[in-house]
């Protein structure tokens, strides 16, 4: 019988398969400490801010919290049976509020159902007032003590709204986000006059795929023609390019106001050459054209630089072939150059408009009333109205938005063709 083959070793005596795995996990480790730091910085600039975005969406502790008795009390209220909560129910309200108003607490919950009822945050503020002086202990009956402070505590409707969110998570942010609202009854659109969300959310996927559009029917041709000049002409024709990029966005959108507004230079360049008269002046600004040209002047490097880079990398000699096989400029320009610029084509317009779906500054200060996107009414939400849910809400339908139109142009296009160069 032949020997029994040893194991193969390493110099330091330890087998050598076991020597390879160490070797490898070693490197692994060492790969993922050099990534780590920018690991770490993705999760805490991006990823964590998402996170709480979706939260906020949907969280709606406050009542809870602030209310936990009378929330507990209202689950056994039926609103079909009895108009208004009985005697229990009222003595709970007067407990958690005489502590909500120690705590100070009680005006953030008035501001956040004052989202869904007006009047509600100056009811709870004047309440406050009064029961902090009042005496649990000997102040019963409190029913009729909450109905002489302010007769908006008989209303049912009030009672409803408390136990309607009285949940720690709602969806009522994203009913409202889409013009509906919860009730009693279920969910019901909003009036005609309150429906402005699903008009903003058409608008600003209209006038993004436009400005697109704009970007790429200017931005072809100008990309076509300097990856086609010598070298040293077209990187000084891209400082040209590139200038908008060293100019303060605010300066940019303000030269704008100033040649589309009525008495602008572009009015009184048509006016002096005769095209229009003095009183027929166009109005090319707080608008939706005010928005489209200004953000397509300022978008329009995103597009050039993706399909110049792909431009450049296309040879020239696969368009000459094809005029010697017989193919006409046009037929080989279809047949042969296109299609291999299509990858800036599709790097450059998803670049384009996620950036234009998510602007807010230049439709703030051109659009007017017509022009402004969701992204305006988010800002609002954030740092005026400070309905942060809300806010939230329409974030995230935002969000999707865009991730299922990538889905979409991965399905017809496909991902894996869009190049930078």
């Amino acid at each position: 019988m032949s020997e029994r083959a040893q194991p193969l070793l390493a110099a330091d005596g330890t087998p050598l398969k076991r020597s390879i795995e160490r070797s490898l996990r070693r490197q692994k480790i060492e790969a993922f400490l050099l990534v780590a730091p920018l690991l770490a910085f993705v999760l805490v600039t991006f990823v964590a801010p998402i996170a709480d975005m979706l939260f906020r969406s949907v969280e709606n502790q406050i009542v809870a919290q602030t209310l936990p008795a009378t929330t507990d009390a209202l689950k056994e209220w039926n609103p079909d049976v009895s108009a208004l909560p009985d005697e229990a129910v009222f003595a709970a309200l007067a407990v958690d509020m005489k502590a909500a108003v120690k705590s100070k607490t009680h005006t953030r919950l008035g501001s956040r159902l004052n989202y869904e009822k007006t009047g509600v945050a100056s009811l709870f503020r004047k309440s406050g007032r009064r029961i902090k002086k009042w005496d649990l202990a000997g102040d019963a009956p409190f029913k009729d003590k909450f109905l002489d402070l302010d007769k908006k505590w008989g209303d049912p409707q009030l009672w409803q709204l408390l136990k309607l969110y009285s949940p720690v998570y709602t969806s009522g942010y994203f009913l409202n986000a889409v013009d509906l609202k919860k009730t009693p009854d279920g969910v019901e659109p909003r009036a005609e006059s309150e429906q402005i969300y699903i008009l903003l959310f058409q608008r600003t996927l209209f006038m993004s795929l436009a400005i697109t559009l704009m970007c790429l029917l200017l931005g072809y041709p100008i990309a076509f023609l300097l990856s086609h000049l010598p070298m040293r002409t077209s990187n000084l024709l891209m400082i040209l390019v590139l200038l908008p990029f060293w100019t303060s966005l605010l300066v940019r959108t303000s030269a704008w106001k100033v040649l589309l507004q009525q008495e602008g230079v572009i009015n009184d360049v048509l006016v002096t050459i005769g095209l229009l008269g003095d009183s027929d002046r166009l109005q090319l600004i707080n608008n939706q054209t005010g928005t489209i040209v200004a953000m397509t002047h300022i978008l329009l490097p995103f597009m050039i630089l993706p399909l110049y880079s792909v431009m450049r990398t296309i040879p020239p000699s696969y368009v000459r072939a094809a005029k010697s096989l017989g193919a006409n400029d046009v037929t080989a320009f279809a047949k042969v150059y296109f299609p291999q610029s299509v990858p800036g084509i599709g790097a450059g317009s998803i670049l384009v408009f996620i950036l234009a779906i998510g602007y807010y500054i230049t439709p703030e200060l051109v659009g007017g009333t017509t022009g402004t996107f969701i992204s305006n009414r988010i800002a609002y939400h954030i740092s005026s109205s400070l309905n942060w849910g809300l806010a939230a809400a329409l974030g995230s339908i935002l969000l999707i938005a865009v991730l299922v139109l990538y889905y979409a142009y991965d399905r017809i296009v496909g991902i894996d063709n869009v190049k930078l160069g």
